[in-house]
């Protein structure tokens, strides 16, 4: 007789369980993609600005530091990030995994750039177009944060002829090896030829 009370003591509690995971999961299909959005701001806050732009001494949040804020909570109210190139656009879209409603946010890439620079502006347009979809704020970084994270130096990559002068400089004896790797990002084929 004990055996069979606790038993059904179990299955009322398996019971319950199931029932609060099936609510919640209600729950969450009724909400719209507005109130799933407005749910995660409240939880993402601001960004920290992580990385330094060389040309302009400017910090930002680089688009690591943007995924890392925003997707974990994104994906716990159920919501996909995704940032497609659609055509010559950049995209990101949040999309709601119930529903299939999105909001999207896309930029124009420029037409004449070498792969590299299309590289570079496909980060920088991904960076843009999730910080806009969102409406997110960065802060600059604290000291705790600062001492333990090493700040990141964007730099420029050169083009093929760019390079090309470079090796001249070097050769001349003008430039270094050591400069060019230190201000500029060289592609595998660039560091080949060194």
């Amino acid at each position: 007789m004990q055996k069979s009370i606790i038993f059904d003591e179990n299955i009322n509690h398996m019971e319950k369980e199931l029932k609060s995971a099936s609510d919640k999961i209600r729950e969450a299909q009724v909400l719209s993609l507005h109130q799933k959005l407005h749910q995660a701001k409240l939880h993402i806050g601001k960004v920290t600005k992580n990385a330094t732009n060389p040309h302009f001494k400017k910090a930002y949040a680089d688009i690591d530091a943007l995924l890392d804020a925003v997707e974990p909570i994104l994906l716990e109210n159920d919501l996909l990030l995704l940032q497609p190139i659609q055509g010559n656009m950049v995209c990101t879209q949040i999309i709601d995994i119930h529903s299939g409603a999105m909001i999207e946010s896309c930029m124009e890439l420029p037409s004449n750039l070498s792969p590299q620079q299309l590289g570079s502006a496909v980060t920088y347009y991904s960076r843009y177009t999730l910080q806009s979809s969102l409406s997110l704020q960065s802060v600059e970084d604290d000291g705790n944060t600062a001492e333990s994270t090493p700040k990141e130096v964007v730099k420029e990559t050169l083009s093929d002829e760019r390079f090309k002068n470079a090796l001249i400089k070097i050769k001349n004896k003008e430039y270094t090896v050591e400069e060019l790797k230190k201000n500029f990002h060289l592609t595998k084929e660039q560091e080949a030829q060194l």
